[in-house]
């Protein structure tokens, strides 16, 4: 008999690895044993070489659906079998190399079981096994073992336990198996924190019909506490968003199933793919079903973000439920969600009427990951549960990066680490200026270097001195002894999309697009309007958006006609247009600001910094036409707002305001003269906003494409990046890259990471290991 080690790396713990290859291994009649350690899955396999080759085609063919082999490792033993059996034995310790799987959906089996009357998890919320149900939101430790888990409290029943042990069944190893009679349960509670008596009737039964009655219910999931509301119901929509105080942000949704969504929503082959994952994401519709929710649920928008139930208790929910409900995060406006019962008890007092909570801790908060299909790719646009923390392959030159943790930026936080050749990007963390949620990301730095055992030998960070995410990472650096690499922002957005593509290493130079609300320039000056020369250890700014003041500095992000204000003095000046547009409403409205105050400050440089920001030419947009034209109550809000308005006609008749161009002192810049002319024009004849909109759209569009082909044929390249926040807009996404492409030039664009700054750590990771690869 010839005897071999067999080493398989990935994800291979905790999803039903082991008693698939106890499975094979039988039905390939080899003897030997198969466990877990520290680096993945270790299997010891006596039998015929063609016996051993089959068992290891058949393994790469069946694997487990949420294993994911990345490596398989052969070697030869010198010893015999101690056993004529194949055996699973117990996981051993040591360095952690394998990764933690995301937390995944019910499976079709599970669900049939919490359905089905005659089985013993009947109507069962916490019914999983190894293909499903809960992973890195109730993980302390590695190895993933029920010991190192928020289960470890729940001993087994009998039955269970006899599952869990027996290697044919699916449950065998499912470290958070359970049943009613031995695992976490489910109750009702009221605003005084008092349990509800119900009588004979079901917990879920009894919060259906709460939910029925307009009341808004917090509802403990599986990576944080949610808020949950009849979708339909305008006046519970309503008090939900007064008592959240979330006064425009879209509410996320959840659906029964498929045929429910696609009563309010559209959703093609590729969206009802992703909505049916076992990652369970929202994914972001266009809103073009028959029927209508509530006005509230996305006012002025024209997307709905749908979800499917991925739990059991979702599921129990939602099958006695005709119409979808809202599901947004357990917190108040700009909070990160809650977690913990009584947590949720006393910072969602002011706003929940009752209170369906269970006793599983959370040891890891995870909110919902937000995706759409644009451009006719997945576009991830919030990576939290479902998706964190699988790793990502670096690509091609990057095997010797150094053990590094890179911080992220300010906004959608995230952080990255980085060894062996593979990037484990956090889940989203959210906006650091929170107190709370800067508490959580320092948290999870500290929890995701225990669970990987990470010690890194470098830190990285953004250029902004002032981002908390950069000030930490500094003091760490400090008190580590560490090096610590600088990165800038928008360097960090074009590399961590070259990194997704695979570009190796060595890769040539190709011109970044990165349009975002701001980030820290080389030059000290606020950028978010860029075209750089990119590759992974150097970026060089070749041109960008003429700068224009953000009056009142972080005013100008809340208050958009602060952005209007500032562009038409710098294309054409507020003496000209009160002469020629004196009897617009946007010019009264202007004049009624303190305009005096707004110019001396412009004169004299005081907090007015200039930026070459499109997330700002966006607003400014937005306010000429009335979108947001005093206020935003969250980040985008005019964007969003802007975009959906947009007239398809227009659109499809390429309609478009002019741009202009001059020399600046780091390249050509482009200017506004030409739109402003349009829109003021256009607002003075009483064009419909939406016309305005579509247009500005395809000329903000035909000025970074003319800028792209200049640039490209001055420095012959023919590879185009698009990142930044600003590229989530699906419009100007599919405009400039159906152009580009045209033009025979190869675009990226981010696809499974964030193009907004939800992904720039992994840029900063990449940037940062390419130049420590070069001096070493």
């Amino acid at each position: 008999m010839r005897g071999e080690a067999i080493r398989v790396r990935g994800l291979v713990q905790g999803v039903g690895f082991r008693p698939t290859v106890w499975h094979l291994a039988k039905q390939c009649e080899l003897v030997g044993e198969v466990w877990n350690d520290a680096e993945g899955v270790l299997i010891h396999a006596w039998g015929e070489h063609e016996q051993i080759d089959r068992f290891l085609e058949r393994l790469n063919n069946e694997a487990p659906p949420l294993s994911r082999i990345e490596a398989v490792e052969r070697t030869l033993l010198d010893q015999q079998p101690t056993s004529s059996e194949f055996t699973i034995i117990e996981s051993q310790e040591g360095e952690v190399l394998t990764g933690i799987v995301p937390d995944a959906a019910t499976c079709s089996d599970c669900l049939a079981d919490v359905l089905d009357k005659h089985n013993r998890r009947y109507r069962y919320p916490f019914t999983n096994c190894t293909h499903c149900g809960p992973r890195l939101s109730i993980i302390r430790a590695i190895p993933y073992d029920r010991a190192n888990t928020s289960m470890s409290v729940f001993p087994q029943c009998t039955e269970c336990q006899s599952e869990y042990e027996d290697p044919a069944d699916r449950r065998f190893h499912a470290q958070p198996n359970a049943c009613g009679v031995c695992g976490p349960q489910v109750w009702l509670e009221d605003a005084s924190g008092e349990r509800l008596e119900i009588g004979e009737t079901d917990v879920i039964e009894q919060a259906v019909a709460f939910l029925e009655q307009g009341k808004i219910l917090a509802i403990k999931g599986i990576g944080g506490v949610h808020l949950a509301c009849d979708a339909m119901n305008a006046g519970a929509v309503d008090r939900l968003r007064q008592r959240k105080q979330r006064y425009h942000k879209a509410f996320a949704l959840m659906a029964r199933d498929l045929n429910m969504v696609q009563r309010f929503a559209k959703a093609g082959e590729q969206e009802a793919e992703l909505l049916r994952d076992s990652a369970a994401p929202i994914v972001v519709l266009d809103a073009e079903g028959g029927e209508k929710l509530a006005p509230g649920v996305a006012p002025n928008q024209n997307t709905l973000g749908f979800m499917l139930p991925y739990t059991p208790l979702h599921h129990l929910l939602m099958q006695s439920l005709s119409q979808p409900i809202v599901l947004t995060s357990g917190n108040r406006s700009d909070e990160p969600q809650c977690t913990d019962n009584g947590e949720s008890r006393e910072r969602l007092n002011a706003i929940a009427d009752v209170w369906l909570l269970h006793d599983r801790e959370i040891v890891n908060r995870l909110d919902d990951s937000v995706v759409r299909v644009a451009d006719g790719q997945l576009r991830m646009l919030r990576r939290a549960r479902g998706y964190a923390p699988a790793p990502l392959k670096l690509p091609a030159g990057f095997e010797q990066s150094p053990a590094l943790l890179a911080y992220g930026g300010e906004l959608k936080n995230t952080f990255c680490l980085v060894r062996d050749g593979k990037a484990y990007l956090s889940q989203h963390m959210g906006d650091l200026e929170d107190l709370s949620t800067h508490q959580d990301y320092r948290h999870n730095l500290a929890l995701y270097q225990q669970l990987f055992d990470h010690h890194p030998e470098l830190l990285v960070v953004d250029k902004h001195p002032d981002y908390l995410s950069t000030q930490w990472g500094r003091e760490e650096a400090q008190a580590r002894s560490l090096p610590l690499q600088e990165v800038q922002h928008h360097h960090a957005h074009i590399a961590a999309c070259m990194a997704e593509h695979g570009l190796a290493l060595d890769t040539q130079p190709v011109l970044g697009v990165a349009l975002d609300g701001l980030g820290f320039g080389d030059d000290g000056a606020i950028w978010g309007g860029e075209f750089l020369l990119v590759d992974y250890r150097h970026s060089e700014k070749l041109a960008g958006f003429q700068p224009v003041a953000m009056l009142g500095g972080a005013k100008a992000m809340y208050e958009p006609w602060r952005n209007t204000y500032a562009h038409l003095v710098a294309a054409m000046g507020w003496d000209e247009i009160a002469r020629r547009y004196a009897d617009l409403p946007l010019v009264e409205f202007l004049s009624s600001k303190p305009l005096e105050n707004l110019d001396i400050m412009m004169e004299r440089g005081l907090n007015c910094p200039l930026a070459s920001s499109a997330g700002r030419l966006f607003d400014a947009v937005a306010a000429a036409v009335g979108v947001c034209r005093d206020s935003v109550s969250h980040e985008g809000q005019a964007a969003i707002e802007l975009e959906a308005m947009a007239d398809k006609p227009t659109l499809l008749a390429g309609e478009a305001y002019g741009f202009d161009k001059s020399a600046g002192k780091e390249g050509v810049l482009l200017g506004w003269l030409q739109l402003w002319h349009g829109i003021l024009d256009d607002l003075r004849v009483g064009v419909d906003p939406g016309v305005i909109s579509a247009r500005f759209h395809q000329g903000l569009a035909n000025a970074v494409v003319s800028m792209v082909l200049e640039l490209c044929e001055q420095r012959r390249l023919n590879k185009v990046v698009l990142s930044g926040g600003v590229f989530q807009n699906r419009l100007l996404l599919e405009l400039t890259s159906t152009q580009l492409r045209e033009e025979k030039l190869t675009v990226l664009s981010p696809s499974l990471l964030p193009a907004n700054d939800g992904g720039i750590s992994y840029g900063q990771a990449v940037v940062a290991a390419a130049r420590y690869l070069s001096t070493h």
